[in-house]
């Protein structure tokens, strides 16, 4: 419970370099004096989420370089990396754009591909995509520097958005597939998560799985097959999936395996999730 400083700022100290935290920048005229007496070739802007003013977008000769989460104009907005794993993408990647005065509109300056893994969640593939976009972001400035890299408008008819998450995101619609649902799972962690309910308690939900055989249920209906659990959801191609819960955690329980929870709370074939 204590103010952290961030890995940014741990950088800049180590090295010497000044460090300006201005609580806001559109209207902050000392902020601006400052960044104008250093006369940048360009400003980088990384993870921020508001509108640059255009002040600042006029200011260096390069312009204002973003390092965004997604290959652009898929994933315009707050959560790209949440979004592109919860809507089942195999790749995603990291672009640099020049901003202008919309949210991820700008121009594509460069761009490099990434695979999602069937396992990654959001927690672990934030930081492969961090790594490969800082190299990239270096690769950007050179070739601005020396003419190499050549901006390209973005084609708005094929953008997508990946808005801020909320909570209701990790409420878990048994109208959805199997593995629409295990999407989401991985994509919203570790906030939202995905959540239902189980006799008026929320039911949290840490690992699932397809399952491979269950019997037929509708959605949102409980199985329990011996030591699995299983949940009713949605067609795929007009099959009926099931859900095969792994790792759940009822409210003010700690978590547990479904075999605990078996034994535990005793769900009977015919409960239903979600009431």
């Amino acid at each position: 419970m204590e103010v952290a400083v961030s890995p940014v700022k741990e950088s800049a100290i180590r090295l010497g370099r000044p460090v300006v935290q201005p609580a806001t920048i559109k209207n902050n005229t000392e902020f601006r004096d400052q960044l104008a007496a250093i006369r940048p070739d360009a400003i980088i802007v990384v993870g921020y989420g508001r509108i640059i003013p255009q002040w600042m977008i006029d200011l260096p000769r390069l312009g204002n370089l973003n390092l965004h989460a997604s290959l652009l104009p898929k994933y315009r907005g707050a959560a790209p990396i949440q979004w592109a794993i919860a809507c089942g993408e195999s790749v995603t990647g990291v672009t640099t754009m020049r901003i202008d005065a919309g949210l991820d509109t700008g121009d594509i300056l460069l761009q490099r591909e990434m695979s999602i893994g069937p396992e990654d969640t959001a927690e672990t593939l934030g930081p492969k995509l961090a790594s490969i976009g800082a190299d990239l972001m270096e690769e950007t400035l050179r070739g601005l520097e020396n003419g190499d890299v050549h901006p390209s408008p973005q084609d708005d008819a094929q953008a997508t958005l990946a808005p801020i998450l909320k909570k209701e995101d990790g409420r878990m619609d048994f109208a959805r597939s199997a593995n629409d649902l295990c999407n989401r799972l991985r994509g919203f962690q570790p906030w939202p998560g995905a959540f239902t309910s189980f006799k008026g308690k929320t039911l949290r939900v840490h690992r699932a799985q397809p399952a491979q055989r269950a019997p037929a249920l509708m959605p949102g209906d409980v199985g329990v097959e011996g030591s699995r659990l299983c949940v009713g959801c949605g067609k795929n191609n007009d099959a009926e999936t099931m859900l095969e819960l792994v790792e759940i955690q009822l409210e003010g329980k700690r978590r547990m395996t479904a075999q605990e929870f078996i034994n535990g709370y005793r769900p009977q074939s015919g409960d239903h999730l979600g009431q």
